[in-house]
């Protein structure tokens, strides 16, 4: 499919919707789109996504450079529908995306087409269960989440390797850099390295919202 063509279906869309090309970069954006985020598109068309969408999942993990959907989607892995919260018209509402993977013709970088319904609502509703719980029964925190937890959170789709996820098991268990290299057999330098990632993966500024995030969205 050319760019021509994609830019026809994403127009052709009665939902909001967009298309990115592989840096995730906006290349086609729907009257929808339009209406639902209060920007034309003269004015996002050539923009970085994250800077458009400054969309936040339930984990808490921002929109970024190093997008989980993006990521996927390079690898032609398929990619399920996904709660965010968007910067819509100056406010901040719950929408559930659908994506497509579309190879334009003679390129090995495929394009998404986003397709954004409002779920706000619904969602928040979602959001209240959780704290509920969580506030009204003896359950640990990380319990709830894992009874609760969602597979429409774009962290829950992180791809973590084996040895990340083995070090973030024992950071939620309070463990240190060093305790973490003793018990991996790996230098102090390698353990902070894999650390680093993790929390770059998660969008983290810290080793505690990296767990946070990944226990939230399933992941460990």
């Amino acid at each position: 499919m050319r760019l021509g063509e994609i830019k026809n279906l994403v127009e052709g869309t009665g939902d909001a919707a967009f298309a990115l090309d592989s840096n995730g970069f906006i290349v086609a954006w729907n009257k929808a789109a339009a209406e639902l985020f209060g920007l034309t598109k003269n004015k996002v068309v050539g923009l970085a996504c994250k800077n458009v969408i400054q969309g936040v999942d339930e984990c808490g993990r921002a929109c970024t450079e190093n997008c989980t959907i993006q990521q996927r989607a390079r690898n032609h892995q398929p990619l399920k529908n996904y709660d965010i919260q968007i910067n819509a018209n100056g406010r901040k509402q719950w929408c559930n995306v659908s994506v497509l993977i579309v190879d334009e013709k003679n390129s090995t970088n495929p394009y998404t087409v986003h397709i954004v319904r409002q779920s706000d609502i619904q969602k928040r509703f979602e959001l209240l269960v959780r704290d509920f719980v969580i506030n009204e029964t003896s359950l640990p925190s990380v319990n709830v989440n894992e009874i609760l937890a969602t597979k429409s959170a774009p962290s829950s789709v992180t791809e973590l390797t084996k040895r990340e996820i083995e070090i973030l098991k024992l950071l939620s268990k309070g463990e240190k850099t060093a305790e973490i290299a003793d018990k991996l057999f790996i230098s102090r330098t390698t353990a902070n390295n894999h650390i680093q990632h993790i929390m770059k993966k998660l969008a983290a500024h810290s080793r505690l919202e990296a767990v946070r995030r990944a226990e939230q969205a399933g992941l460990i």
